[in-house]
Order: C-alpha cells, then structure tokens, then sequence
C-alpha cells in the first residue's frame, strides 16, 4: 500500500496535518491486510506530523532507525529516534543503508565513510541489526520492483537484507505455550494403629 496510489503520478504530497492523520488512520484500519506477522511503515527522516501519528495509532509498535553512515545522517536519524522517546515508542534497533558499494567481482568500496550506523546504534544502546550495501542488482532489482531476495539471493545486499529481517524477527520473541501436566494425585495414608474405645 502506497499513499502515492491516491495521488497523480509523479506529484508531491502537500497535505496538512489533519489530512495526513485521516490517510494513515485509513490505512491502519480500512485496508485489508490479511494476516500479518508485520507491518512496517516506512516514515519519511526526521520528526513531523506522520511519526507522531503513528505513534499515537500504534503505541505497541517499534522504531527501527535507518541512516547511512556519514555523520550528516545520524544527525537526522537521532532527530527521529528523540521524537520517539518524547511519545515513548522503544527504538528496537538501528539499520545502516548504503554502507559501502559491492562491485560485480566483490570489492566494497566506502563510498560514505564507515562506521556511522553503529556508532548511532551504540549511542542509542541498542543493536544494530542490518548493513546493506550498495550493489548492481539492487538498483536494478529496485527499479523493476521486485524484491532482490528472491531476484538474487546469492547477492551481498539480499544477504543483509535477510540478516536485517532475522533482527526484526528476533525483536518480537514469540511466548511458547508452557504445557501445563496435573499433579499426580496423591493418596491419603491408610489409617494404622488399634482403635481406642470412646466413653459411653
């Protein structure tokens, strides 16, 4: 689902407040998603009228903070992870996009420095669970709208998008149901001793 579905191709959204409100509650609650295991939202940088919507739609729910790894990037993303503590919604873990450009033959150059998404996520004590590089297939994957994990499996950034799913998995630990046996029944002794006369 899309909010560019509701819009001409090709032109911005320039919606006030209220009308950003009645779209995402819309979303949430007159869409048929079907069964879900989970639903992301994907919140444009920084704080605004969309993340503390959300955040009052969906208290449960939890942020995951993407940002690339040159300083400029963290400084938007901590923006968002303290508009998060301010409606008390837990940061679950940080991801960093971009972080570095896969070559066809496997060499990875730093395109924007290194380091910056978990330095972020060491600032915020929490994992971090994703570092998705830059690769050939990704951009082209991306352009046809298919999904690279299942395009190219093999490629580096599938790899660390699958890695960065088994983070967000792990952040929702499911309770297993704890078999519950009855106690044996215990039978009560059997009486001993001689019978004592009773007075009349």
């Amino acid at each position: 689902m899309s909010i560019g579905f509701f819009v001409e191709e090709d032109s911005a959204v320039v919606w006030r407040g209220p009308m950003l409100h009645k779209a995402l509650t819309q979303f949430l609650e007159d869409v048929e998603w079907g069964e879900l295991d989970f639903l992301l939202v994907d919140l444009p940088p920084g704080t605004g009228d969309v993340s503390m919507t959300l955040a009052q739609l969906l208290p449960q729910a939890k942020f995951l903070i993407v940002t690339t790894p040159q300083p400029v990037a963290q400084k938007v993303a901590r923006r968002a992870a303290e508009m998060a503590h301010k409606v008390d919604l837990e940061i679950g873990a940080v991801i960093e996009n971009m972080a570095g450009f896969v070559t066809p033959d496997g060499e990875r150059y730093a395109l924007f420095g290194e380091g910056g998404g978990q330095a972020l996520a060491d600032e915020l004590d929490v994992p971090m669970i994703g570092k998705v590089p830059l690769t050939m297939p990704l951009r082209e994957q991306s352009d046809a709208g298919e999904p690279l994990v299942f395009a190219n499996p093999d490629d580096p950034a599938a790899q660390a998008i699958r890695q960065a799913a088994r983070g967000v998995i792990a952040m929702f630990p499911v309770e297993l149901p704890i078999l519950q046996t009855a106690a044996p029944a215990v039978a009560a002794p059997a009486a001993t001793g001689m019978s004592l006369p009773m007075a009349g």
